[in-house]
């Protein structure tokens, strides 16, 4: 069967102008809700999503002439994986595309925190000047253990390279990538030496709800936490309490195990979370600049056509 793709969502239009120039034949239709692609799914032999909908088993199996999957973004959180793999489908994601603007927006997110930047704002619009209560802290010197060493990991690493920082990480699923950047641990090191923690994994079955109190109960000094990975995998009354308990000294995440409203005002930790002047939140943005919008498309382009030429 010809490769003939069906996109779903909203794309930069250099990943159209590429498969067309690749004569490769596609229908673009973002407005499509999940009934509408479970309606068409069978036709194609290759889809492009985003975010919009779960690729569960069902509606797999209901796309039976797929070969590939393609997903602009990092990770495959929202495709069952593993049935995907069991009926031959190929999965290919663009993880490079967004690693930039992650390490960029969780540096930011850090200096923020570390300096106060949220709250010393607030206080000069309602007109306190408070320069001793908004004294910060300095990255020099200091130890940021990462979690995860992949395409997100990497860009991190390189970005901190230029603020004289020790730079360590741990990959549960790699070994020997110490490199320029970074010096390879093992998890008894990391909760020795850190004293800033930012997470760079995907969310699994095994790393659903890792982030709990028996976690961080293990850390010896206090350290700044960095989510920007994926909201399922803290539990977050239990960096809330390790607030409370002075071990976390702030907390920035992007990402949360909810996300949106209304549902997330219904969580019982939303009110508590919000209402701290050393949390510091934004709606799941780091991997979603300009720059990013464009590169995530032109890779997943690139990797669609050399696909399409292996004649899958």
């Amino acid at each position: 069967m010809k490769t003939h793709i069906l996109i779903v969502d909203d794309l930069h239009e250099i990943l159209l102008q590429k498969l067309t120039a690749s004569k490769i034949s596609f229908d673009y239709h973002p407005e499509f809700t999940q009934d509408d692609a479970n309606q068409v799914i069978d036709q194609y032999t290759g889809l492009i999503i985003r975010s919009k909908f779960q690729v569960d088993s069902s509606f797999i199996d209901q796309g039976s002439n797929l070969q590939f999957i393609a997903r602009t973004g990092a990770g495959m959180d929202n495709i069952d994986e593993n049935y995907a793999q069991s009926k031959s489908i190929v999965l290919i994601s663009a993880n490079e595309g967004n690693c930039d603007a992650v390490g960029e927006h969780m540096i930011g997110m850090l200096l923020n925190l570390m300096n106060n930047h949220n709250r010393a704002n607030a206080q000069i619009a309602r007109g306190i000047w408070d320069r001793e209560g908004n004294r910060g802290f300095e990255l020099k010197g200091r130890t940021v253990a990462l979690i995860g060493y992949g395409h997100n990991g990497k860009a991190m690493a390189k970005k901190l390279s230029g603020f004289d920082v020790k730079v360590i990480a741990y990959d549960k699923y790699k070994t020997g990538f110490s490199d320029t950047f970074v010096q390879e641990v093992s998890m008894e090191e990391v909760v020795r030496q850190a004293d800033i923690l930012s997470f760079h994994i995907p969310l699994t079955r095994e790393t659903k709800g890792l982030i709990n109190d028996e976690y961080l109960l293990h850390f010896r000094k206090p350290f700044f936490f960095l989510m920007g990975a994926r909201g399922g995998i803290v539990e977050v009354p239990a960096v809330l309490k390790a607030i409370d308990q002075g071990k976390i000294l702030g907390a920035a995440f992007d990402v949360l195990p909810v996300e949106k409203f209304p549902m997330l005002a219904d969580e019982v930790w939303y009110q508590d979370l919000i209402e701290r002047d050393n949390v510091l939140l934004s709606p799941h943005i780091a991997g979603w600049t300009f720059e990013s919008y464009y590169k995530l498309s032109d890779i997943l382009a690139e990797k669609i056509i050399a696909l399409t030429k292996t004649k899958i």
